[in-house]
């Protein structure tokens, strides 16, 4: 064979939430969009603030062509950069500087970028996640040399079972990812669990005398529902990376955007800053996109309005939940983790798409029997699909 067989795996291939997407599409071609009810894909159907698109038009007719479209620093723009270690500063206190500050292609890139910089390039370092986790996960630690281990939740309410995860730290254990809010549960993990986890890291840490770096993956850390808190990690464990994207608070997923913020406290911090950059070099993601970088400096405070995701949930929740649906009410994101009405979630699936409900099974996502509804839709699709979700339920009912 003349190519790279994993690399023709990955392509040939899509994440099941793609190929379900894909299908979608084809379906809606079909029997048109509006009888289609796709919660496949986490795309924002909120739209981005106001003060985003004046900030592109004032940019435009301001701005040099080359400050919007031209090359910035590899590791991003220096007032940029400035801009959101104030911001960081202002609302979490850290002492974060723009040194520390990493302008990436979104939170992908970032994650990949700080998972090649702390992973040894020799292999056989682990990489600890907490089910239910994002699928790619598994495809970036292992692109970064590193092997997948995967903790099991408390099922009632999806947050970390701290004997479970303090079992799978061993020698070998290189880095831990948290993803609160969570996708595909929307849990966001309180800072009795955020605690836990910190101290099991620092003992741990200290015993095996190395380094266990905590990432921080957050998309979604400004979607969170009647004043939920979501604990700032550096303020809890020293040696800790931030992957924040702006795809779901500005509602801009398609322009590819966020940075990589290194812990001022971390152990070698300089050190492994200058790894990122050398990490997001050999990847290839240096210099993220100029303009963008230029618009969210101008919207670091705006957020994208939530009510819209807030009634969606709720509609979903409430009668899900009296048609005979299983879930955990969802704090943040846009996603309700919902126990599928027979063990194969794949067979639940097949049967859900054949009244037209597009859900995506989990197993990938390391519990099995559930499936994800992204109900960042329109609120018709989910007024359209709630006969189609009960006459499913009374089909198994009967």
């Amino acid at each position: 064979m003349n190519y790279n067989e994993k690399m023709f795996g990955l392509g040939s291939k899509r994440s099941i939430i793609r190929e379900i997407f894909e299908y979608s599409k084809m379906r809606a071609q079909e029997i048109g969009k509006e009888n289609v009810f796709d919660f496949s894909l986490g795309n924002p159907s909120v739209p981005a603030p106001a003060e985003v698109n004046e900030s592109i038009k004032k940019l435009l007719e301001t701005e040099s062509s080359v400050l919007l479209h031209g090359y910035t620093s590899a590791q991003g723009d220096l007032g940029v950069r400035t801009s959101i270690s104030d911001n960081i500063n202002a609302r979490f206190g850290v002492g974060m500087a723009p040194n520390l500050i990493y302008m990436t292609c979104g939170a992908a890139a970032s994650l990949s970028i700080s998972l090649k910089a702390v992973f040894d390039e020799k292999g056989g370092e682990e990489c600890i996640v907490f089910a239910p986790f994002f699928t790619e996960y598994r495809v970036f630690i292992e692109n970064a040399g590193g092997k997948i281990v995967v903790s099991q939740p408390l099922e009632k309410t999806f947050q970390v079972d701290i004997d479970d995860f303090e079992s799978k730290i061993n020698e070998k254990t290189r880095a831990v990812i948290v993803n609160s809010p969570n996708n595909p549960s929307g849990v966001v993990y309180t800072e009795e669990t955020v605690k836990a986890i910190c101290e099991v890291l620092k003992r741990k840490s200290a015993e095996y005398g190395k380094v266990i770096y905590l990432i921080a993956d957050e998309p979604y850390r400004e979607l969170v529902y009647s004043g939920v808190d979501v604990p700032y990690l550096m303020n809890y464990y020293d040696n800790t990376l931030v992957c924040y994207s702006y795809s779901k608070s500005l509602s801009l997923p398609g322009e590819r955007i966020g940075y990589i913020a290194v812990s001022p406290k971390m152990q070698d911090a300089v050190n492994i800053y200058l790894c990122i950059c050398g990490a997001g070099r050999s990847l290839g993601y240096v210099c993220a996109p100029s303009l963008f970088q230029q618009v969210i400096k101008n919207c670091l405070n705006a957020k994208v309005n939530i009510e819209a995701y807030r009634e969606n949930r709720d509609l979903l929740y409430d009668n899900l939940t009296k048609y005979g649906y299983e879930c955990v009410k969802p704090d943040g994101a846009f996603y309700l983790f919902v126990k599928a009405l027979e063990d194969d979630a794949y067979k639940f699936y097949e049967a859900a798409k054949k009244h037209e409900i597009l859900v995506v099974p989990c197993d990938d996502f390391g519990v099995s029997g559930y499936v994800r509804i992204a109900y960042c839709t329109s609120k018709e699709t989910v007024l359209g699909a709630l006969p189609a979700f009960k006459a499913l339920a009374e089909e198994y009912k009967k």
